[in-house]
């Protein structure tokens, strides 16, 4: 093929898609040990877990398991689709509880009661692309769970690709999932 000397090719990042990105797990070419997960398109590289990242996770695994029962289905560091160019795997998923477990296909916005990510090191990253991928999709709670900081940041009612209230939940308070109000669990108790 010949072409003109005026025509300049520019190239364009090729973006992947969730099936495209669930065959490449299917036929090894992304292990568990990558640790990535598909955001908008692009295969990106997961903050490393750190002890106090992990120990944050356990807690509010334990105590929501414990507290939720059969109420809810919770899922720690699980994908969910999010569209045909998203799969993020956040640290915990609160899903309304189904007969098949999901065993079929993975939860979209709408089966999410609560989303969680812990932050040491993801801070900047969870709470500005993935709170807009969250808020786009109608994730309907999102909490962004900052170790360093020892706080946690809760955003809700998810509008027009944004979060419309937001509060910030320091050590000496109690937080609540909007799903399960009687839940109440103390900021300190998680991030000791």
């Amino acid at each position: 093929m010949i072409h003109s000397m005026g025509t300049v090719f520019t190239p364009r990042r090729m973006r992947i898609t969730v099936d495209r990105y669930q065959q490449m797990v299917a036929a090894g070419v992304l292990t568990p040990s990558d640790r990535v997960e598909l955001i908008e398109g692009e295969i990106l590289d997961r903050a490393p877990i750190s002890p106090s990242h992990a120990a944050v996770t356990g807690r509010l695994v334990k105590r929501l398991v414990f507290d939720l029962g059969d109420a809810a289905t919770v899922r720690a560091a699980n994908p969910i689709d999010l569209g045909s160019f998203s799969e993020p795997e956040p640290d915990l998923l609160v899903l309304r509880p189904r007969a098949d477990d999901f065993l079929r296909a993975h939860p979209q916005a709408e089966d999410v009661l609560l989303l969680i990510e812990v932050a040491d090191t993801s801070l900047t990253f969870d709470q500005g692309a993935k709170r807009e991928l969250y808020a786009r999709f109608g994730v309907s709670e999102y909490w962004v769970v900052d170790v360093n900081g020892r706080r946690i940041f809760a955003y809700l009612a998810p509008s027009e690709g944004a979060f419309q209230r937001s509060r910030e939940y320091l050590v000496d308070e109690t937080i609540s999932p909007q799903a399960f109000p009687e839940v109440k669990l103390a900021v300190r108790e998680l991030l000791a």
